[in-house]
């Protein structure tokens, strides 16, 4: 029979878990908005790997950290950590008119990132939800 401490920590797990998820739809919702004029959408793996074949003038960037990206990245992906202080004037070196795919490892720097990105006046953003670990690496382009 469980003891009571460890059904304490399983509803507190599982509470934890449902918040996240609360949190992270209300965050998606507000964060992939399109505004006119513009193009803002959370895609899954399948999806962006979709969007890369048919879009190959896609900038791809990785906004995780050099460490993460020498361990495998997506191709043509461009490395621009978003823990990095000169994020901002480093993303200037893309073009604001063509779209660009984001993604990190878990999908949570990246959401960063695309805020930065709307504000910086980027009008077609990709996002990879779930990040690089929800990549197939047998179905890349």
């Amino acid at each position: 029979m469980p003891s009571f401490s460890m059904i304490w920590t399983i509803v507190i797990l599982l509470a934890g878990i449902g918040l996240w998820y609360w949190y992270e739809g209300g965050w998606d919702r507000r964060l992939f908005k399109a505004q006119p004029g513009s193009i803002c959408a959370n895609l899954n793996a399948g999806q962006a790997n979709a969007w890369l074949r048919e879009h190959p003038e896609t900038q791809v960037l990785d906004v995780r950290s050099s460490g993460e990206f020498e361990g495998g990245a997506l191709p043509k992906a461009v490395n621009i950590s978003i823990g990095d202080a000169a994020f901002e004037t480093k993303v200037t070196a893309l073009d604001k008119n063509k779209p660009v795919l984001v993604y990190c490892a878990g999908g949570f720097r990246s959401r960063k990132a695309v805020g930065a990105l709307k504000q910086m006046g980027f009008r077609n953003i990709q996002h990879i939800h779930r990040g690089y670990m929800s990549w197939q690496p047998d179905t890349q382009p």
